[in-house]
Formats: structure tokens, sequence, C-alpha cells
């Protein structure tokens, strides 16, 4: 898989189980709300700033960003 589209599900997923909103998001991490968007849909190639920043927004490890739920290895 894509990796900024694997990074951008696993936001997605994670902010959803949260129940926050893209907004919200984007306010804890400091980043727009299009920025989160375009992250969710794979548009957006993150940096490893970024990525620590949404990981400590959502208040997971970093490491959770970049899981494959799909692997069933």
């Amino acid at each position: 898989m894509d990796l900024m589209r694997l990074v951008g599900r696993n936001v997605r997923r994670i902010r959803r189980e949260q129940r926050l909103t893209q907004e919200q998001l984007a306010d804890r991490c400091d980043h727009s709300q299009q920025y989160v968007s375009d992250l969710e849909r794979g548009k957006q190639n993150a940096t490893l700033k970024s990525i620590a920043a949404i990981a400590a927004a959502l208040e997971v490890s970093h490491l959770e960003l970049f899981r494959d739920v799909n692997d069933k290895g």
C-alpha cells in the first residue's frame, strides 16, 4: 500500500475513533483543516515533524500511524 494513503487512513481511523472532527484535530496539531483533509485522503505528504505533532494530538505512538491494520501477518 502507498505510504501516504496508509498514514492518511490511520489518521482518519484514529480521529473518528476519538470522535474528533478534522477541525478539532487540526487545532490540536497546529495545522489547517485542509491539511488534515488532504493528509487523510493521501494527497498530502506529511513531514516527520507533522507526523509527530499529529500522533501527539491523537495521543498515540507515531508508529500507530504507519500500522497496516489490514495486514494479517
